[in-house]
């Protein structure tokens, strides 16, 4: 009798990983199960990425879900490495990105005598994963099976699988392998009120693309739409892209502030596509017009209460509309004077010493035309101009946390985004505060010899809280440090890197950056007088 092929669960999980089109893992490895899972990747391809931090390569694995439309994978070891992951795991949560997170664990007998670093990591997770393992069943591959799904089935998230070293080396039956790991099946359609009716009878309806918009085939229906319709759209920031920014039909970006409040108040119908709610800045919902929302699943927590909606796939729901879409009374010279408007209102006018955002972002884009980079962009002020002057043209190339809004984000998604695509440069736009919570991933950087351009707006302060700071009335105080040499960091850790304190500074620095192939940074000193006046355009 032939005798049945054995893996170790090690490779089962790099087997499933390599079958959804993982190409590499990132993290920090530990002494146990983090060793296994390596030398398993390896076996089939997928490479390994070695992170400074564990926060790094979780956000790493976030991008690289959200840039492939799959999901990314980061190991650990335990105790502090699961710790040090969290904050990655919760950008994942709120971002919607799939990354499988895989920390070492303790067997019952080392928890038996041992209480060195044991805290259960299970429970830690807990808030921000969809699903929870430790792979010991008879059919590992059942469990990890039911783990992606969970993962890949809206809203899109996290898990985490604790694995001992013990575990990792378990050898069990690889007949189940067969099974294709898809996740869970497509739900049903689900149909409320007459989207189709309400639609048809608009004459000035609005497009508001949002992250789910990122699921297979939505992006080309979208257009779809829009064209028929000629009516203005706007994305959110994690949208950015789905639509092109360079589209007759784009007005801008909607966050729930101010700045799109002329256009969605104009409308008289808003249909929503692919919408969620996480991405707003919490304020209330201001307009009146009605609402179709067409996502993919029913929001349990919403903004708004729509007058009808359509969930499940989303590229089938949007693809329902099409037969009401008619040309609606929106001018094209409306829809341009609104994005013009918009653009206008956005400009950033300072009066102190230093380049302004604005220009740091368009002269990057100006330079690194011909080549077409993605971006990765921070929180912090600095994020508001890169966000509204930076034209995105595809899905995928401009990326940001906003779910979760975390700072120190754009270093570990660029250096995701650099590995995934490195025949292009990709810029990254951070802050100097949000440098400084990762600066370790400076070296990740330059070992990978990925291929970013870090744009670093050195003010020397932590603007954006001290904007809320001063509009609270409240003396200006624990927000500003003296501004650091980061061009000298970044040659410390092997980087090419330069100081710009003048626009012709600026320009020679990105010229010479975006003529490499390895790392480079670009220390800007920025003036930060005018995000007062710019903040309160976007946000009121």
């Amino acid at each position: 009798m032939e005798r049945m092929e054995q893996l170790t669960v090690a490779e089962v999980i790099a087997q499933a990983c390599a079958a959804q089109g993982v190409k590499r893992a990132f993290g920090v490895p530990g002494g146990g199960s983090s060793l296994d899972l390596i030398e398993a990747f390896a076996g089939v391809g997928i490479e390994f990425q070695l992170c400074r931090t564990e926060t790094g390569a979780a956000l790493m694995a976030a991008a690289d879900a959200e840039i492939r439309n799959g999901f990314g994978v980061a190991i650990a070891t335990q105790g502090p490495g699961a710790a040090s992951a969290m904050n990655g795991l919760a950008h994942a949560s709120l971002d919607r990105a799939p990354v499988l997170f895989i920390s070492d664990g303790w067997t019952p007998a080392q928890l038996a005598g041992d209480t060195h670093q044991v805290f259960d990591q299970h429970a830690m997770s807990s808030p921000v994963v969809k699903a929870a393992s430790r792979l010991e069943s008879d059919d590992p591959a059942g469990e990890l099976d039911a783990v992606i799904g969970s993962m890949l089935a809206p809203p899109w998230g996290p898990s985490h699988i604790v694995l001992t070293g013990e575990n990792a080396k378990r050898r069990v039956s690889a007949s189940a392998l067969s099974r294709s790991v898809q996740g869970a099946a497509p739900p049903a359609m689900q149909i409320h009120g007459d989207a189709a009716g309400l639609l048809a009878s608009a004459a000035r309806p609005v497009l508001l693309v949002g992250l789910e918009a990122r699921d297979n085939g939505a992006a080309a229906h979208i257009a779809e739409i829009a064209t028929r319709l000629r009516c203005p759209v706007l994305t959110t920031y994690k949208a950015k892209g789905i639509v092109s920014d360079d589209s007759e039909w784009l007005v801008g970006h909607v966050t729930g502030g101010a700045a799109e409040s002329p256009c969605i108040e104009s409308a008289d119908l808003i249909v929503l596509c692919g919408f969620d709610p996480v991405e707003l800045i919490g304020k209330p919902w201001p307009y009146r017009a009605l609402v179709v929302d067409v996502a993919l699943y029913a929001h349990p927590v919403h903004c708004l209460k729509p007058a009808a909606g359509i969930y499940g796939p989303l590229a089938a729901g949007l693809e329902s509309l099409l037969p009401a879409c008619r040309a609606s009374d929106w001018r094209e010279d409306e829809i341009a004077d609104l994005r013009s408007a918009m653009y206008e209102r956005l400009s950033y006018e300072g009066e102190g010493p230093g380049l302004s955002p604005q220009r740091v972002v368009e002269k990057a884009m100006q330079a690194a035309a011909p080549q077409r980079p993605a971006i990765t962009v921070d929180a912090g002020a600095h994020m508001f101009s890169a966000m509204a002057f930076w034209q995105a043209k595809a899905q995928g190339t401009a990326l940001i946390s906003n779910g979760l809004a975390t700072m120190a984000f754009a270093l570990p998604a660029g250096i995701a985004s650099a590995l995934h695509a490195p025949e292009v440069p990709t810029i990254v736009f951070t802050g100097d505060g949000g440098l400084m919570m990762c600066a370790g991933e400076l070296a990740t950087a330059a070992q990978s010899g990925a291929r970013v351009c870090i744009v670093v707006f050195n003010d020397g302060a932590l603007s954006l809280i001290a904007l809320k700071q001063r509009n609270r009335g409240m003396a200006h105080a624990g927000v500003d440090w003296p501004h650091a040499d980061f061009a000298a960091v970044a040659r410390g850790f092997g980087l090419r890197a330069f100081t710009a304190r003048t626009e012709a500074e600026y320009e020679s620095a990105l010229q010479d950056a975006l003529a490499g192939n390895g790392p480079s940074l670009i220390d800007v000193h920025v003036d930060p007088s005018g995000y007062r006046a710019q903040a309160k355009a976007l946000r009121g």
